[in-house]
């Protein structure tokens, strides 16, 4: 028999205030009863526990009791009626004080039992009990062994979505690709069994075998996973770069048996995957995406300047510049449509504006400004703004990087030492985060010290590249706050308004048809003006005053709207004091006047506080 619920999982009908499992139920039978708090020590009120037989002792974790009876000549390896042993109670109910003292006087630790004919390991690693999962272990427990419907350990694992369990058996050595007793790997299972994305998109961490075959039908993952009609998984399989073309012992691929089921949206994501991969092995397709980038960027210089052009044609016909506008939008989308990573497409739009806002300067706003301090700050800022940008794109934000060996080794740190909480613990890139990390989605790593992945630059934001990031902002909004003056003076030269006279309406009018030109480009720098400016001024809001960065203080706020008690965003552990903060991000010391911090954000992961007076920082 085993169990499913009280202090390590389900509720058990004859004892429903009591541990885990009892005389006279099944799995079947204890997954339906309701859940108790994991590891909750839940006794019968005012009974009498010296009477208690030391089956009832062990689900209730009664050490004392048990030994007194064990002393008393009882044999640990003695199964009950149902073929139970006493490891059994003790490995469900997560009482490791009594696992060690059971096995201390004899107990088997691989003896199977129950109605699924079951080991110990079994039991716990289906209540996901890891603490126990790793004693076991250590005990000589084998995981490899097949329990009565024929799964693994790591089977069970996956079965009942226990990730901490798949990260630490797979980490101890045991194969992501082992198999039950039908030749199912655990990403057969998952795939097959367990509807959505994980734990599929966990096992897929591993380098699982996405071409391995089961005994049977012969299946893939992808396979098992349109046979169940599992949408997530198929979409995460194919991600993953699974097969289509594997044929199963009925000579039929994914998308035959997508047909097969009339799963519609299976048949439609299969073909357009299998249309995607032929497209990628296009030549001309894959020299394209060599230079999409390049492609994006030229289109959006060709877009900028037709769109103006169209503005400052000298033809009243509205319409026929409207049609000419609509003409050139149709043909940048189907531009648009074969490329791939529009995400970078807001960093070409950025740097298509700069050159014809830089072009419309030089052109027309320079020869006006005679001063050569006044023109100053724009060369300054077209140089600082192509240089730190560069710096911010190429620098490495502080991505997280380890190898496999040392992830699975930092699973196992963990999870002997109890801290293999996924709050901590990124399950994508398998590995603690440090303090103040994050996982970048779009990027697919963490990132150290992560402020935001920002859309005008394509690229993550982090302890490596922050600060090149707000010099920036800094030098866009200088180039941008100049090129305003510039028109603003260029209109006062060349455009004759009657502000004073006729008001507002009167005036634009007569700026629209002294030079569209100049009031599109004016569009442009307001826009590229509004956005840089407003993010400059939060950056240093936030990193002087608050010495935090913008996810940082995301969190905090939503936290603090939704705690009864408001947090205090000036009130973390890493604001020093606004000249201190500033500091301790630019690494500057003005002339020996501050002393920064220097930490490493890519191996902190517990803070020291120190005085105020010192003001260090140092991991432990």
């Amino acid at each position: 028999m085993e169990g499913g619920g009280g202090c390590g999982g389900r509720e058990c009908k004859n004892h429903s205030h009591g541990p885990l499992g009892h005389h006279g139920h099944s799995w079947s039978n204890m997954y339906e009863e309701k859940d108790l708090p994991k590891d909750q020590d839940v006794l019968p009120f005012a009974e009498d526990y010296s009477n208690f037989d030391i089956v009832k002792a062990t689900q209730y974790g009664l050490l004392d009791r048990c030994q007194e009876l064990v002393e008393a000549g009882y044999d640990v390896r003695q199964p009950d009626k149902e073929n139970v042993t006493l490891l059994h109670w003790a490995a469900i109910n997560n009482r490791l004080d009594l696992v060690k003292f059971f096995i201390s006087k004899g107990a088997v630790v691989d003896q199977l039992g129950g109605d699924l004919n079951s080991t110990p390991l079994h039991w716990a690693v289906r209540q996901g009990h890891l603490s126990m999962v790793i004693l076991l272990l250590k005990c000589g427990a084998d995981p490899t062994l097949i329990d009565g419907e024929g799964y693994s350990s790591l089977h069970l694992a996956v079965l009942f979505q226990h990730m901490p369990v798949i990260a630490y058996l797979i980490s101890k050595g045991q194969s992501v690709d082992t198999t039950d007793h039908n030749g199912q790997t655990p990403l057969m299972l998952s795939a097959h069994k367990v509807i959505g994305t994980e734990p599929t998109r966990f096992l897929l961490k591993f380098n699982p075998s996405l071409k391995a075959v089961d005994n049977i039908e012969k299946n893939t993952a992808l396979h098992w996973a349109v046979v169940s009609g599992n949408v997530s998984a198929v979409d995460v399989l194919l991600e993953a770069g699974s097969s289509l073309d594997i044929k199963n012992i009925k000579g039929e691929r994914p998308v035959d048996l997508a047909h097969q089921t009339k799963n519609r949206l299976l048949v439609h994501l299969l073909c357009e995957e299998e249309k995607l991969r032929a497209r990628k092995n296009s030549r001309f397709l894959r020299i394209l995406g060599k230079y999409e980038f390049l492609l994006l960027l030229v289109s959006s210089l060709a877009l900028i300047w037709a769109i103006g052009y169209v503005a400052d044609l000298n033809s009243d016909s509205w319409l026929l510049k409207g049609s000419l506008l609509v003409f050139i939008f149709v043909i940048m989308s189907l531009i648009f449509v074969g490329v791939n990573k529009l995400q970078y497409f807001p960093l070409a739009f950025l740097l298509g504006s700069v050159f014809w806002i830089s072009w419309t300067c030089f052109i027309l706003f320079l020869p006006d400004i005679l001063c050569t301090i006044s023109r100053l700050p724009f060369f300054l800022g077209i140089v600082g703004l192509f240089y730190y940008l560069y710096k911010t794109i190429r620098t490495d934000p502080g991505f997280i990087k380890t190898t496999e060996e040392e992830n699975k080794k930092n699973i196992i740190n963990l999870g002997e030492s109890g801290s293999l909480d996924f709050r901590t613990f990124c399950t994508s890139c398998l590995v603690k985060k440090p303090l103040r990390s994050m996982h970048c989605h779009t990027c697919n790593s963490c990132v150290a010290r992560y402020d935001q992945h920002c859309i005008w630059i394509g690229r993550c934001i982090g302890v490596g590249n922050h600060s090149y990031f707000v010099l920036f902002l800094a030098f866009l909004t200088m180039v941008n706050i100049w090129a305003l003056y510039g028109t603003i003076l260029y209109w006062s030269e060349h455009c004759t308004t009657t502000y004073w006279e006729d008001g507002a309406w009167t005036s634009f009018t007569q700026i629209v048809s002294c030079s569209p030109w100049v009031l599109y480009i004016f569009t442009l720098i307001s826009f590229h003006t509004s956005w840089a400016m407003l993010l400059l001024i939060l950056q240093l809001y936030q990193i002087t005053f608050l010495g935090l960065t913008s996810h940082e203080r995301s969190a905090l706020w939503k936290q603090s709207k939704r705690s009864k008690h408001p947090v205090s965003l000036r009130k973390t552990p890493y604001n020093y004091g606004c000249l201190q903060n500033l500091a301790d991000f630019f690494q500057c010391r003005c002339f020996g006047m501050f002393k920064p911090n220097i930490i490493d954000w890519t191996k902190q992961y517990t803070l020291m506080f120190h005085s105020l007076k010192d003001r260090n920082v140092h991991a432990v």
